[in-house]
């Protein structure tokens, strides 16, 4: 494979984290509308004349996503010839650059037009489908000249459920941290795993409600990675990618989690809190490749099923 597409690539990766990270710094630095409600010019100006901190944050932003925009598109042409004959390849390339042009239209939405909180929680995960598709498109790339495990790996129907389940309940978790955001719930519990506001009670008004529930889902989910870990310790040690990957899975749900808490006590604290965008991205990136060696696993089981049908006749 050339050298140079392989560049690309994980140039495009991690201009996917930038923008991902880029995002997280314009919500809670409050810098959305830092251009006025121009876009994709800046208070309606090319070069813009008042420069504002949430100028710069935002604009540059918008530079940044323009920028890796034009990446994503050479690399789902690229890697569309270039590696096309991998099935996973045409399907990846059009997420990327789907879901890379969905979010920048919230984006540019939620400037021009506005829009609620709820909607632009969306916003946060839309930008992980494209950056989960990228990172993927970059390790089949990768697999071409070296074979990873991935294409002999045999995941029984019990850790096939797990990674399903998890991948889609993770998209829910961070559904729910992007509400807190954008909701401005972040402070609404002041401590810290409860929301007590010096007195034990339920949550008594919404932004309570939005914190809570993100800290719910985000227990749920500690609790179930742990789980699956076990699991793959236990009966998937000969199978080093399952084996490391949950594991990492874990140590980065572990580091979320410490990180949410740090960010409320050190209140809102902004290099913790982009460590927490951090993290989420780092681990949906994961979860994501586990669900390309599950649909991967179950293609070799039909294979071994129609050997021994063969055989059999």
């Amino acid at each position: 494979m050339r050298r140079s597409l392989k560049w690309l690539a994980v140039a495009t990766t991690i201009g996917m984290v930038f923008i991902l990270l880029g995002g997280a710094l314009v919500t809670k630095t409050g810098s959305g509308m830092g251009c006025g409600r121009s876009w994709p010019l800046c208070n309606g100006e090319f070069v813009p004349t008042d420069i504002t901190g949430e100028l710069i944050i935002e604009l540059a932003h918008r530079l940044v996503s323009g920028a890796v925009g034009i990446m994503v598109l050479i690399l789902s042409v690229w890697s569309w010839r270039a590696i096309g004959h991998i099935r996973e390849t045409k399907f990846l390339s059009f997420l990327s650059l789907f879901f890379l042009l969905l979010q920048g239209l919230i984006g540019a939405a939620a400037v021009v037009w506005g829009q609620s909180g709820f909607v632009l929680a969306l916003h946060f995960g839309i930008s992980l489908i494209s950056f989960a598709a990228v990172f993927l498109l970059t390790l089949l790339i990768f697999e071409v000249d070296k074979k990873f495990e991935a294409d002999k790996l045999l995941i029984d129907k019990r850790m096939g459920r797990h990674i399903l389940g998890i991948s889609i309940y993770s998209y829910i978790v961070i559904y729910t941290g992007a509400l807190v955001r954008h909701t401005k719930s972040s402070l609404a519990c002041r401590d810290w795993p409860l929301c007590l506001n010096d007195a034990p009670q339920l949550p008594s008004n919404l932004y309570e409600w939005v914190q809570m529930g993100h800290r719910t889902a985000a227990g749920l989910i500690f609790i179930w990675i742990a789980y699956i870990t076990y699991l793959a310790i236990r009966y998937y040690k000969g199978q080093k990618v399952i084996y490391w990957g949950w594991i990492i899975s874990l140590i980065l749900v572990t580091l979320q989690v410490i990180a949410g808490a740090m960010i409320i006590f050190t209140r809102l604290n902004l290099y913790i809190a982009l460590l927490h965008a951090l993290f989420i991205t780092c681990l949906f990136g994961i979860l994501s490749y586990f669900i390309l060696l599950w649909t991967r696993s179950r293609k070799n089981y039909h294979k071994i099923q129609d050997k021994q049908g063969t055989v059999v006749q």
